[in-house]
């Protein structure tokens, strides 16, 4: 798979201190992105799951967020991802384009899969006319924070 970088320690990518993982590759093109880079599956550098994961685990102390670029553009290999961090006791967090909606009723079963291995997900794209930096872990007002655990939209 692609990734565009890994760091680790982050405050601002989801609850708690968490590894984020920035996977390459976009459909979205959303105006004003933070990462346009990222759209580009080609500006990533090839990993493993298992390269992945490692790097991940490097850090105990943290969860982990998957970011991007779109983590669903590469939903096979990162539901793989996502099923390891999972065992190792992460609780995941996922930013997409996508809609929860959208992620439920996909044809694609990678998609739904990955989903199903994600705590928390901040769905829909970034909308710059509705960009609100008074908002806690997203960056437009279209966008939620959604605990799948319960299914609850939070209001952060």
């Amino acid at each position: 798979m692609k990734v565009m970088n890994i760091i680790h320690d982050s405050v601002v990518d989801g609850d708690g201190l968490r590894t984020v993982i920035f996977f390459a590759g976009c459909p979205h093109f959303c105006e004003g992105c933070h990462n346009p880079a990222s759209w580009n599956i080609r500006n990533g550098t090839e990993m493993t799951v298992d390269q992945v994961v490692e790097e991940v685990a490097t850090n105990p102390l943290t969860d982990v967020t998957l970011s991007g670029g779109e983590p669903f553009f590469q939903a096979e290999e990162v539901a793989q991802v996502a099923r390891r961090l999972k065992e190792l006791g992460k609780h995941i967090w996922a930013y997409s384009g996508y809609t929860l909606e959208q992620l439920q009723h996909s044809e694609d079963k990678a998609k739904r899969k990955l989903l199903s291995y994600c705590d928390v997900l901040v769905d829909g794209p970034f909308v710059l006319a509705k960009r609100d930096l008074t908002l806690k872990f997203r960056g437009s007002s279209n966008q939620r924070v959604i605990d799948l655990n319960r299914l609850e939209v939070n209001a952060y």
